[in-house]
């Protein structure tokens, strides 16, 4: 047979870790957008300033998603940054809630530095065919 011969630790990053950051993404932005428009009690405290918490999401769920689509950047930006300005926008929406421009902005800013580690980790993962362990020897 003439299959290429594709390292192991490569194929499970294919299968396995990009499968698990896609659920983990998915049940991730489902979270945020709850924390996000639910009641302003159950909103849980994970840092001392909201900001660090807007930033930190979002960079999360940019890094996840692209990890798991690698190969659709505009689809994840759309997906990530648009989700931060949709959400701020729904909470005008809300009666307890309040959306501000500095908070969308947050998001954004944490949504596009979690993508652009991603794409970084990305880029050092598919530069060199020989991934440690995996000689051919």
């Amino acid at each position: 047979m003439n299959k290429p011969d594709i390292p192991r630790i490569r194929l499970f990053f294919l299968f396995y870790v990009q499968r698990c950051c896609a659920a983990l993404a998915w049940v991730s932005l489902a979270i945020v957008t709850y924390v996000t428009l639910g009641p302003l009690q159950q909103r849980p405290h994970a840092f001392s300033s909201a900001a660090l918490e807007r930033l930190a999401a979002f960079a999360f769920l940019g890094f996840m998603f692209l990890i798991a689509y690698p190969r659709r950047l505009a689809l994840v930006c759309s997906l990530v940054l648009g989700s931060a300005g949709l959400l701020e926008f729904l909470q005008t929406l809300t009666p307890d809630r309040h959306g501000r421009l500095i908070d969308a902005f947050e998001k954004i800013v944490g949504g596009s530095v979690g993508i652009f580690a991603a794409s970084v980790v990305l880029h050092f993962l598919n530069r060199d065919q020989n991934w440690p362990g995996t000689s051919d020897q």
